[in-house]
């Protein structure tokens, strides 16, 4: 049989050679915790800390915000954007 030198009764946190695995935090979505948040594009300080140094909209596994949310921020980033509030790239 194909890994039967495994022994059966092995922790799951480890691999192979030994070593601990880290199982990451489940993030949790800052808006849906704290229903008094609001996404505004108005508030360019707050939207800020969403886009990367280079200017770009950061992804939903990097900022922990829902399907719902994320697409709201990147709706009041583009907005922000448009009218100056936020620049499209970083000098």
């Amino acid at each position: 049989m194909a890994g039967s030198n495994k022994k059966n009764n092995r922790n799951n946190n480890y691999d192979d050679d030994n070593v601990r695995i880290r199982k990451p935090k489940k993030k949790v979505c800052a808006y849906c915790a704290d229903e008094n948040l609001e996404i505004d594009f108005k508030q360019a300080d707050k939207l800020r800390k969403y886009v990367s140094e280079k200017g770009k909209i950061l992804p939903r596994r990097v900022t922990g915000l829902c399907a719902k949310h994320q697409r709201e921020l990147t709706i009041a980033i583009k907005r922000a954007r448009h009218i100056a509030l936020l620049p499209f790239t970083v000098e």
